[in-house]
């Protein structure tokens, strides 16, 4: 079943900017097949232009500064930043450029694009969903998403991993991404 606009999904067109004091970007993925650690992004920045009409002629850019990972422990951090992950020196930035949007029942998205790390492009689609819209106090139109793709992280490149005795791997290769972003669109007028 596909969306219908309304008057609230028309009125939302325009040209966003993500905020990033107000948006998290972050992952998660297994660690010696026992437990999940999390970590995110702290420094990123996007543009999003949405289509209330047809929300098919929305797009989205996204770059992440890779070197602003943040898993809570210095040690792994570094170790990611590094040439066995992501090469931060090498590779400062990945992006993701939306291609497609295609719209679902009760403001549910498909967002399809090419996610970019070390270089290596690949598709991913990323299911969101509208969580919010507010005009805030100082005028500014706000719109929340919140969404996750689970991708693998060989394809990028990124398979440095040591076995387990018991059988299986130190690091899960599949890793899941976790947006949860504010958009901001100053007032018209």
């Amino acid at each position: 079943m596909t969306a219908t606009p309304t008057t609230e999904t028309v009125n939302l067109t325009g040209d966003y900017t993500l905020d990033p004091a107000h948006s998290r970007i972050g992952f998660v993925a297994r660690h010696a097949m026992v437990t999940k650690v999390r970590g995110l992004f702290k420094e990123f920045d996007g543009a999003i232009h949405l289509d209330g009409e047809d929300p098919t002629r929305s797009s989205a850019r996204v770059s992440i500064e890779v070197a602003s990972i943040d898993s809570q422990q210095a040690d792994r951090d570094a170790h990611l930043r590094g040439a066995d992950f992501f090469d931060a020196e090498r590779f400062p930035t990945m992006t993701f450029a939306s291609t497609r949007v295609d719209p679902a029942a009760d403001g549910r998205y498909t967002l399809t694009g090419d996610l970019t790390i070390r270089d290596i492009t690949r598709p991913v689609s990323i299911d969101l969903e509208l969580t919010g819209v507010v005009r805030d106090p100082w005028g500014m139109h706000r719109i929340g998403f919140e969404g996750s793709v689970a991708v693998n992280r060989r394809d990028w490149d990124l398979s440095w991993n040591m076995p387990l005795d018991t059988g299986g791997l130190l690091v899960s290769e599949k890793v899941t991404i976790e947006l949860d972003v504010a958009l901001v669109r100053p007032a018209q007028g």
